[in-house]
This record gives C-alpha cells, structure tokens and sequence, in this order.
C-alpha cells in the first residue's frame, strides 16, 4: 500500500474564504441599500423630487452613487 505525503496548508484558505465571504457580504449590503434609496425615490411626487433637485431620470443614478 503506498500512501502520499501531501501537506495541506491551511493557514492561508480560511483567510481566503473569510475575504470572498466579506465581499459577497457587503455587496450584498450595497445591493438592498441601492434598492431602498430606488424604492423611497421613487415614491416621491415629480413636485418632491424636484425640490431636492432630482427629476425621475435621476433616480436609478442617485441610487447608486456611493457604490459606482
């Protein structure tokens, strides 16, 4: 019977995982927050809107400002 010696090394793979995790955490964040700030905006009335000096064609773009 012939057995491998195959070291696993695996002080680097939890800080991998823990980094996609991470990043698919806060995108997922970013995601509902860009969702809400649509949902609210859109809510508004063109004459609300347009007193915080937004027309319609701004939302999706004010939406996700931070995240662009």
């Amino acid at each position: 019977m012939t057995s491998y010696a195959n070291p696993i090394h695996t002080s680097y793979a939890p800080a991998r995982h823990t980094s996609v995790l991470r990043t698919i955490y806060r995108a997922a964040l970013n995601w509902r927050d860009v969702r809400e700030t649509r949902k609210v905006l859109s809510r508004l009335t063109d004459r609300e809107l347009n007193d915080i000096g937004l027309d319609r064609s701004q939302i999706d773009d004010v939406a996700q400002f931070p995240y662009r």
